[in-house]
C-alpha cells in the first residue's frame, strides 16, 4: 500500500509544482504591467512626468561620464484651453494624443518623450546641442501647425510653444526642466 501512496504523492506534488509556476508566471507578468504603467501617461504613448524624469536623470549621469550633448526642449501647448473650452474634453484629449504622436515620430530611439501634465511635454534629444534642439522646435512648431489633429471630420490646428535647454553640466534633472520651461516661457511672451 506504501507504493501506491508515494507515486500519488509525488505527482500530486509535481501538480502543485506546475501550479506555482503558472501563479509566478501571471504574477511577474501583472507586476511588469504595472511597472511600465507606472512611467507612462494614462492618456497618450509618452511617458508620464515620472518616468520622464527617471530618464532625463539617467541620461544625464550618462552625458556627464561620457561627455555627451544633449538638449532638452519643453513645450507648452498654445489654445489647447480653447480646444477644451469649444470642441470639449474629448477633443482637448485627441488633441494631446495627437501631439505625442506627432513628437514621438519626430524623434529618435535613443530619445524620450514625456507628457509633464497638462498640456506641456518635455523632450529629451541625445547627442543634440542648442542649435539642434532649436531646429527640431521649429521643425515641431511648423508640424503642429499644419498637422494639427482631425476631430469630428476637420483638421484642427494646433500651436505650441518650445523653450530649447542644452546640457550644460546640470546636476539636477528637474533644475535643468525648469531652464527649459523658462526658455519656453521667454518665447511664449516674446510672442
Amino acid at each position: 500500500m506504501t507504493d501506491v501512496a508515494e507515486p500519488t504523492a509525488e505527482i500530486d506534488l509535481h501538480a502543485e509544482i506546475e501550479r506555482l509556476r503558472a501563479q509566478v508566471a501571471v504574477l511577474t507578468a501583472r507586476a511588469e504591467t504595472a511597472e511600465a504603467l507606472a512611467d507612462h501617461d494614462v492618456l497618450t504613448p509618452a511617458l508620464n512626468r515620472r518616468g520622464f524624469m527617471s530618464v532625463l536623470s539617467r541620461s544625464m549621469a550618462y552625458c556627464r561620464r561620457h561627455e555627451v550633448e544633449a538638449a532638452l526642449l519643453y513645450l507648452d501647448m498654445d489654445g489647447f484651453k480653447g480646444v477644451n473650452d469649444g470642441l470639449g474634453h474629448a477633443a482637448g484629449d485627441a488633441a494631446l494624443m495627437a501631439v505625442a504622436d506627432l513628437l514621438l515620430a519626430n524623434v529618435r530611439e535613443s530619445d524620450a518623450v514625456g507628457r509633464l501634465g497638462g498640456d506641456e511635454f518635455a523632450l529629451l534629444l541625445m547627442n543634440a546641442g542648442a542649435d539642434e534642439g532649436r531646429e527640431k522646435a521649429r521643425r515641431l512648431s511648423e508640424a503642429l501647425e499644419t498637422e494639427g489633429f482631425v476631430w469630428e471630420g476637420a483638421t484642427v490646428a494646433l500651436g505650441g510653444s518650445f523653450g530649447v535647454r542644452a546640457y550644460a553640466g546640470q546636476t539636477d534633472p528637474e533644475v535643468w526642466l525648469s531652464e527649459a520651461d523658462a526658455a519656453m516661457w521667454l518665447r511664449k511672451k516674446a510672442r
